[in-house]
């Protein structure tokens, strides 16, 4: 039991401390003198986006500060989606209306979308952004002076995400929690090592010369985890990549409905934390450091109320030695009081529904549920549907 307890202690408060160690190091970027940066091509693949695609361009148009051009990659879309963008296109010369080529055998639809933008690209800054982002005026300006400043090849962020149905915001708030809570940025700052790579494919910024040197989407051709590995691919290549926090400057309502959100985020798991090698070690440390004190907590309550009723106030500790008993209440408080603090500390920094918070260890059981799913798909070899289209698992 001893031995349990202070498993559980470590395994939440590494990530705490991890957390806010992280919590300073990732910052907004800085405002920057526009005159000293390279133009951008702000890159948007687009299959059936007529939904949102103008108000996705007009917030780009919004920008100021940079140099920049608009080009939509029209995906094959069946929804007029061309014909929207041609329209804004009439209206400003800084926007352009392309057709992706056929898709290809071997490729993901987004990462060809994507590789067929950067060979149109006039710029010598890409910016990649996804459909559903809308930027910030100053968003492309001072995410290109972050690009320059670090001598980067590509950088990346974390859009603020517009949450309003029960999946959504149980779900999609824990990405600041997996990403701040293991991912130590300072080894991840200090070198190119692989394994500390971490992006955002909602938003990716990569300077023209390293794009190409390390051959961009085309290096990645199958994967739906284009935030993880383009910024790997990069650090394979020798180049630096890094983060900033854009939580006020992009905001994204990434999904609009429970079966989205699950699809959504079990599409490309196993790349991430549902990877065979990763999963049960995970899965452990999660459980044990982000669930079971809270399961301790509630029984700890419950029982301390059935006591109290049932013995009008007059139970000891005297079925158990009273320092054990004092050390597993001390672990099981502490746990929840550091997991409490991480995530309502995220909830306010990344403006996330506090009820996300609250229920902290529901939202890792059902991020489980989605990482398990995925695995067991990719194990009985189904295939995996996004936008449409039938990919194979890896």
């Amino acid at each position: 039991m001893i031995g349990l307890a202070l498993l559980c202690l470590v395994c939440a408060g590494v990530p705490a401390a991890v957390f806010f160690a992280n919590l300073r190091a990732y910052r907004p970027p800085s405002p920057v003198d526009g005159a000293s940066l390279p133009a951008v091509s702000v890159l948007i693949p687009a299959r059936d986006e007529a939904h949102g695609i103008a108000a996705a361009v007009r917030a780009v148009l919004a920008s100021r500060g940079v140099e920049f051009e608009v080009v939509v990659m029209d995906d094959g879309s069946t929804d007029g989606t061309d014909t929207i963008v041609q329209r804004l296109a009439k209206e400003d010369a800084r926007v352009r209306l392309e057709r992706a080529p056929a898709l290809p055998g071997g490729w993901n639809g987004k990462q060809h979308a994507c590789w067929a933008l950067a060979q149109v690209a006039r710029y010598p800054v890409l910016c990649f952004v996804d459909a559903d982002v809308r930027l910030e005026p100053e968003c492309v300006a001072r995410m290109a002076g972050f690009l320059a400043e670090g001598k980067n090849g590509l950088v990346s962020g974390f859009p603020r995400q517009v949450t309003e149905t029960f999946l959504e915001w149980m779900l999609l708030p824990l990405i600041h929690f997996v990403l701040l809570g293991f991912l130590p940025m300072g080894r991840m700052r200090a070198g190119t090592e692989p394994g500390f790579a971490a992006g955002c494919g909602q938003f990716l910024m990569v300077e023209r010369e390293a794009y190409f040197a390390c051959g961009g989407h085309s290096g990645i051709k199958l994967t739906m985890h284009d935030g993880l590995r383009l910024p790997r691919l990069f650090r394979e290549h020798g180049s630096r990549t890094d983060l900033a926090d854009i939580t006020g400057l992009a905001s994204c309502r990434m999904y609009t409905s429970a079966g989205q959100v699950w699809s959504g985020l079990a599409k490309n798991a196993t790349e991430g934390i549902a990877a065979p090698a990763r999963i049960v070690p995970l899965s452990a440390v999660l459980v044990l450091g982000q669930v079971l004190p809270f399961v301790g907590l509630l029984w700890t309550i419950g029982a301390g109320c059935y006591m109290a009723y049932r013995f009008h106030f007059a139970f000891s500790w005297d079925f158990a030695r009273p320092w054990l008993a004092s050390l597993l209440l001390l672990t099981i408080f502490g746990c929840s009081l550091m997991t409490w603090s991480v995530r309502f500390a995220a909830a306010k920094r990344f403006k996330q529904d506090w009820r996300s918070a609250l229920l902290h260890p529901l939202g890792i059981c059902l991020l489980l549920g989605v990482q398990w799913y995925a695995l067991v798909r990719k194990v009985f070899n189904r295939p995996v549907s996004w936008r449409n289209r039938a990919y194979a698992e890896r």
